[in-house]
């Protein structure tokens, strides 16, 4: 009986560790897909502002 309850737990942890494999995958997969939408919406050069000195104060504002 004993060598029947070790297969059990070995049989269970197998279980777990393969759901946690594909669920970190999945996981993965859907920060990757994220990732690459937000790169996609990538902002054109000319719409950001440059960053011009204040004479007066010396910081850089947009302008």
């Amino acid at each position: 009986m004993p060598a029947m309850i070790a297969f059990a737990g070995v049989l269970g942890g197998l279980a777990v560790v393969r759901w946690a494999y594909r669920t970190a995958v999945r996981i993965n997969e859907e920060l990757e897909e994220a990732r690459r939408a937000h790169m996609a919406e990538a902002v054109s050069r000319s719409e950001i502002p440059t960053l011009r000195r204040d004479p007066v104060t010396g910081a850089y504002r947009p302008g």
